[in-house]
């Protein structure tokens, strides 16, 4: 790991030399940063090991850090485990005491976090949170528009069901900032399809696990539940939601998720065992983690970087998500152009670059995940 540039202690001790000699030469000069690099990353990511797009996500931040090049990010330095908000905090203060110029995490708290990113921006170095918001008005949030996100996704669901009937409303981590977001998003269109009924109210948290999904998934066909269903508003678990049905037995109902390879193969009835499925793909890409890297390097560097309008906080970068589904043959054509780089885990997010703030090929992510 590359020592810190940016040299605290060091420019308190030139500015008492320079106070000492102040009697003929005047004040002191306040030292200019260094702002050319390479400077060290620290990342932390502290849930939803083995889900897809987690997994995904620190791929693209080493991938972007590679592409970079070591005259711009000396190194990266990733902390990835499951932990609660608590372990996080601890996480980034072990990266703290590293002495890299940048963090890059995503978050498992919204409020829990800020202490250490205060300590962060005390020391002088720059905060990115990627897939969801701090509150840190410091701190500068890109993260994927998770409430139009679960509006585009329900909103389709509930269009497709006629505008009635019962749905199974799955989850992701309970008090993870998206997941929250994607809450609102989803009742936001409950409220304009008054007479869908949500059989689970409140929703069933999967932890963003794919075997605690096809777990509760089984639970909830064992129980007779899914029996009394029309339709299913997935949180990323599509794959192993449609799969669950298919060893059952049981006919498809229409099903919303996001753009996870697998599940978008399965729109596509690749190997013939979906028929009758019908579903609609929402984007979500896990590219955040190299644009939060990416992000980074330009805030060090002093670029020039424009915040979202309308993102309701302050230093947010949005994504818009984009839906597609397999109803008609131009859907089954866009989908299919979704799927494009060879050697992609069956459960990432086909989306592999966010535009001007990811710069690798994005052929190159699936063998960015080993090594940094």
């Amino acid at each position: 790991m590359v020592k810190s540039t940016r040299l605290p202690i060091f420019g308190m001790l030139a500015g008492v030399v320079l106070i000492l000699a102040a009697c003929s030469t005047g004040p002191a000069a306040t030292p200019t940063p260094n702002t050319t690099g390479p400077f060290s990353i620290g990342y932390s990511n502290g849930g939803g090991v083995g889900n897809g797009f987690r997994e995904e996500q620190v791929c693209t931040a080493k991938a972007e850090a590679k592409s970079l090049g070591t005259s711009k990010i000396s190194g990266i330095n990733v902390i990835h485990h499951n932990v609660d908000a608590a372990g996080q905090l601890a996480d980034l203060r072990t990266l703290i005491s590293q002495n890299v110029d940048a963090l890059v995490f995503n978050p498992n708290d919204p409020d829990a976090l800020n202490a250490a990113l205060a300590e962060a921006h005390a020391a002088g170095i720059v905060t990115v949170s990627v897939d969801a918001y701090v509150t840190d008005p410091n701190t500068w949030n890109l993260y994927n528009n998770q409430i139009k996100y679960a509006e585009l996704g329900a909103n389709w669901l509930f269009d497709q069901m006629g505008g009635t009937g019962t749905v199974w409303y799955t989850r992701g981590l309970a008090g993870h900032p998206a997941d929250s977001d994607r809450d609102i998003g989803f009742n936001n269109a409950l409220k304009t399809h008054p007479n869908i009924v949500v059989i689970n109210p409140g929703g069933t948290f999967t932890g963003w696990d794919p075997a605690n999904a096809t777990q509760i998934t089984n639970d909830f066909i064992s129980g007779g539940g899914y029996d009394q269903i029309q339709g299913i508003w997935a949180s990323g678990m599509g794959t192993q939601i449609v799969d669950a049905i298919k060893a059952a037995g049981k006919p498809f109902v229409p099903i919303a998720d996001a753009d996870i390879g697998g599940f978008v193969k399965q729109l596509l009835n690749t190997d013939g065992g979906y028929d009758g499925l019908i579903g609609a793909a929402v984007t979500n890409t896990a590219a955040v983690g190299g644009a939060g890297v990416n992000l980074a390097y330009k805030l060090l560097h002093r670029d020039a970087v424009t915040p979202s309008t309308g993102a309701g906080r302050p230093n947010t970068i949005l994504l818009d998500p984009v839906l597609l589904d397999n109803t008609t043959p131009q859907g089954k054509t866009d989908l299919q152009g979704w799927i494009s780089v060879p050697g992609m885990d069956p459960f990432w997010p086909l989306g592999l670059e966010v535009p001007g703030y990811t710069t690798y090929d994005p052929n190159t992510v699936p063998s960015s995940c080993s090594g940094a």
